[in-house]
This record gives structure tokens, C-alpha cells and sequence, in this order.
């Protein structure tokens, strides 16, 4: 979604563009995701600081976060750094920089939708957060209604009846939801990123099939082979999400970049949802699909090659029981895929400072879907030399 906004925006400005990606269609963590823009995630996630949700965690008695201990180790200084940035003196101004960004999501996505067939694939009816304490659902609802007010959002507190009402195939024992209206969903992600590549090639864009390793810095800027051939280029914008390190770093980059794993899986014959929702004490997304309810999971601190350890799907499956019917799953082995994350929890967007012509739109943590046409407006702004439609100063690779 990153890569693809970031093409759009610019060529809407005139520049000849080649978005060149490994796969001819979306498969990747914008693929995978509940497919919410959030409107409302005006916050970005921070890291644990209170000591029960610590323990849970260290212990593993609950299902937001998984972790291997080899890949936990070598990530500690930097999730020291993330757990810094978390601190009451530093996340509320990280929060403002983030939320000066989410706020314009839904109108950058909706001018690439005005463009395109959305009907089939696109819901303006929110999401809900759902709670099975009561004494959380009171203390989210208070913070929530704050919020809302602050930012002229929108959200209706539901207890358990209203709930019931509006979600007839979830059971009595939730204790109530949040219900974010502002929201969008989508029922399919990978097809509205395929619709956006869609709309790209309509304007006068190209799309190649090519891999990012083949990248060689020229004395006029850059190339990079595909199955048709090489690409020559001025400027060139690496949004490879989780892989972006990869690529950098043997440029003289070390940003301080980690990954976090999730998984989804989907599920046929169970009851119906028409939205989606949070199980937010067990950390499961339930989204409602083209292909079924898909199930979607926290953040698993693992190496993105190492073999699959879904346990966090599993345990959704228990903790679902009495709640909803899941159906039977639908595949056997669930999709597994990574959210490309930076200690302050902004995205990285802008000028490499070492090299001429090369620009990053990276780090989004769990927001790319979301912030993939704002980003990549913004970058376009500092590329074409615009008036930037926000400040580009905390997402800037130079503030680290």
C-alpha cells in the first residue's frame, strides 16, 4: 500500500513512475492485515509499561504478544529504545507527530477511491473494540469519549445488549464495545491494493516484476534490473515495509528498524459478522472477508525467516469458543507476514542523506494499509519540492 501511494501521488504530479515490485499482485503485509483505515489510531502502539501487562507477556499467558527468545535477545536494544520513546516524557509528541498524518487517511484514500470501483469492496460503518470485563470497558469508554471529543471523532459506547443487537452472532458474555464509526473496512485488502496498481497503469504509470537486490547505485542516479530488462532513474524510493533494512543497510543505513510478525486465517460456516471486531483482552481481530471471517493475530517478536509458530492462532480459537462461531478454517496453514516498525513509532519518509536521488517511505508499523496515500503524498511533496500538506520533520530519516 506504501509503495503503491507513494506512485500514485507521484505520478499525479507528472513524473514518469515505474512501480516495480517481486510479485505481479499484492501479497504481502498489506495482503494480509484486517484491512481497517483507521481513522481513530491516532495513537500509535506503545510499548508495555505497566508491570501486569509486562508479566503477562514474559510469562506467555497472553495472546497480544509471542516472541523467540533468540530473536528477542538480539532485538533488546532496540525494543529498550522502543519502551523509551513510550515514556510519558516523549509518546505524547511522538503521538501528535503520528496523528498529524492518520488524520488525512481517510481523505487520501478516498481520492484514489473516487477514481476507482469501491462498492463491492469498501464499508463506512466503523469497527468495534469489544471488551469482556466490564471495569475495561468503562475505563476504554471514558478514554475513547475523550479522544473523540478532542479530535472530532466519532464512537458509541455499547453494552452488552447493544452489542448483541448490533452483532447478532456474538454472544452475551462480552461485557460491551467501543464502536468506532469513523473507519473504513475493507473486504478484500490485497484487491484494493490491486485496484490502486490498477488505477496507477491507467494514468500512464508501469509496473515491472523484479527484485530490490538488483539495485546499483550510477553516477546519474540509480538502476535496477526486472524480467524485461534494466531501469534507469534520477530518484528512486525504496518502500519494501519489513525488508527495507535489508536493502539500506549495505548502503551505510543502520536505522533503527525491527519487524513484527503476525498471522491470519480464515474460517467458513461459522455466524457473520458485518464489521469488524477487536477481541481486545485475548488480542484477536475478527474481519469479515470475500473468503470468510479471517482471524487475525497480535505481534510475534521472530525473525522473518524462521519457521512459523502460530500459537497466537490457537489460542484465538479457544479464547473465541462461547463467543462466536468460527466455522471450519479454510486452509491449512495460515498466512504469516511481517509490520515493518521503528523505535519512535513514526514512519521513516524522506531524503537518504547519504545519496542523491534516494528517498524512503518506510517504518509503518501497523498502519502502512492505512497511511500508504498520505505517505506517499508527502514523500511525492518532498520530492517534487511542494509545500508538504503536514510537517515532514518527525518522519524524516535525519532524526535518528
Amino acid at each position: 500500500m506504501v509503495g503503491v501511494g507513494t506512485a500514485l501521488a507521484l505520478r499525479q504530479r507528472g513524473y514518469q513512475v515505474t512501480l516495480m515490485d517481486r510479485h505481479s499482485e499484492c501479497r504481502e503485509t498489506s495482503y494480509g492485515n484486517a484491512g481497517i483505515i483507521q481513522r481513530e489510531a491516532l495513537r500509535p502502539y506503545a510499548f508495555p509499561r505497566r508491570v501486569l501487562p509486562l508479566l503477562k507477556v514474559a510469562c506467555g499467558s497472553g495472546n497480544d504478544v509471542n516472541y523467540h527468545w533468540v530473536e528477542l535477545l538480539r532485538l533488546a536494544p532496540k525494543l529498550a529504545r522502543y519502551w523509551r520513546n513510550s515514556g510519558a516524557d516523549r509518546y505524547p509528541r511522538i503521538a501528535e507527530a503520528y496523528g498529524s498524518l492518520i488524520e488525512h487517511c481517510l481523505t487520501e484514500h478516498g481520492r484514489l477511491m473516487n477514481e476507482i470501483e469501491i462498492d463491492d469492496l469498501v464499508r463506512k460503518t466503523g469497527w468495534l473494540q469489544a471488551y469482556r470485563t466490564p471495569a475495561l470497558l468503562d475505563l476504554a469508554a471514558s478514554e475513547a469519549k475523550a479522544l473523540a471529543v478532542e479530535q472530532g471523532l466519532s464512537c458509541d459506547i455499547l453494552d452488552t445488549s447493544a452489542l448483541t443487537r448490533l452483532q447478532p452472532a456474538l454472544s452475551h458474555s462480552l461485557a460491551g464495545a467501543i464502536h468506532w464509526r469513523d473507519p473504513w473496512s475493507v473486504t478484500e485488502p490485497g484487491e484494493l491494493v490491486d485496484r490502486y496498481v490498477r488505477l496507477f497503469l491507467r494514468i500512464g504509470g508501469e509496473f515491472q516484476v523484479g527484485t530490490a537486490r538488483t539495485l546499483e547505485a550510477r553516477s546519474q542516479g540509480w538502476r535496477v534490473h526486472t524480467e524485461v530488462g534494466p531501469i534507469e532513474t534520477e530518484h528512486l524510493v525504496i518502500a519494501l515495509g519489513p525488508w527495507s533494512e535489508r536493502l539500506i543497510r549495505p548502503l551505510g543505513y543502520h536505522l533503527p528498524l525491527f519487524s513484527k510478525r503476525g498471522y491470519h486465517q480464515h474460517y467458513l460456516g461459522g455466524g457473520t459478522l458485518s464489521m469488524p471486531v477487536l477481541d481486545l483482552e485475548n488480542g484477536v481481530m475478527l474481519a469479515p472477508m470475500k473468503r470468510g471471517l479471517r482471524i487475525s493475530t497480535g505481534a510475534e517478536f521472530a525473525s522473518m525467516d524462521s519457521p512459523a509458530t502460530p500459537v497466537q492462532l490457537r489460542y484465538a480459537e479457544r479464547a473465541l469458543r462461547g463467543v462466536l462461531d468460527l466455522g471450519i478454517p479454510t486452509n491449512s496453514d495460515p498466512w504469516i507476514g511481517s509490520r515493518p516498525c521503528t523505535v519512535d513509532m513514526k514512519p521513516i519518509i524522506g531524503a537518504a542523506p547519504k545519496h542523491r536521488g534516494l528517498w524512503f517511505n518506510f517504518g509503518h508499523g501497523h498502519q502502512g494499509f492505512t497511511l500508504g496515500p498520505a505517505s506517499g503524498r508527502l514523500l511525492a511533496e518532498l520530492i517534487t519540492g511542494e509545500d508538504p500538506f503536514v510537517n515532514p520533520a518527525p518522519f524524516l530519516p535525519t532524526r535518528f
